[in-house]
């Protein structure tokens, strides 16, 4: 079965209580499984958690070992741990960083995220990106505005693309919110490295060394 590593079942414990090994063999899904564990299934597949052709893609692109990160831009956690993530990523120089919009602290988050999604179809995610997660203070629509015009998007055609992209920027947000609920994430920022389920803040040596075990791990 496609994707039968991404099943959030049978966790094998690692040295680190909050690290969980995801379990290789997928459950069946037979006609007597619950419609969660139907979803699940359906939801946490390699090509939908790792490859959605539509998710933002940091780092090296051909990468041995995927980063998933789901993060809220009014998340100071996410904030404080964007630049040693990135640091560690392109240190390693071989990680693919998946950015996983998840906007779960109210409504300017939503817009935070949405505007970020827009930024994409004029090759500005990163920079929406960066330029939301690089401040201190908590976002309001208006200081949204004023930083993506500053990182260079074109305002008009934001606009005009939240608009007419909307169900697309919508359905993004709706896959990234159900596979974080899947796996069990209860709040930002929150992880999958290669096959390690990480729910919260790693330093950058613990982010090396999990990186070092899923390359390991993925040759078991």
């Amino acid at each position: 079965m496609a994707g039968s590593g991404f099943r959030n079942k049978g966790l094998v414990p690692t040295r680190r209580a909050a690290l969980t090994l995801i379990g290789a063999g997928a459950l069946a899904v037979g006609g007597g499984a619950s419609a969660c564990a139907a979803t699940d299934d359906e939801v946490l597949t390699e090509a939908k958690v790792l490859r959605d052709p539509d998710t933002p893609v940091a780092g090296n692109p051909d990468g041995n070992i995927t980063i998933v990160e789901w993060s809220d831009y009014n998340c100071p956690y996410c904030r404080k741990l964007e630049p040693e993530l990135r640091q560690v990523v392109q240190d390693d120089g071989k990680v693919r960083l998946v950015m996983k919009d998840w906007p779960i602290l109210g409504p300017v988050s939503v817009t935070a995220a949405r505007t970020a999604l827009a930024a994409k179809f004029q090759g500005k995610y990163h920079q929406a990106h960066d330029a939301m997660m690089g401040v201190s203070s908590r976002l309001t629509e208006p200081r949204i505005n004023e930083l993506l015009a500053a990182a260079g998007v074109d305002m008009e055609r934001l606009k005009r693309d939240l608009t007419g992209r909307a169900r697309d920027i919508d359905a993004i947000l709706k896959r990234n919110n159900e596979q974080a609920e899947a796996f069990g994430f209860r709040g930002t920022p929150a992880f999958i490295v290669g096959k390690y389920r990480v729910p919260g803040v790693l330093s950058m040596t613990e982010f090396e060394q999990v990186i070092a075990d899923a390359r390991k791990a993925k040759m078991n």
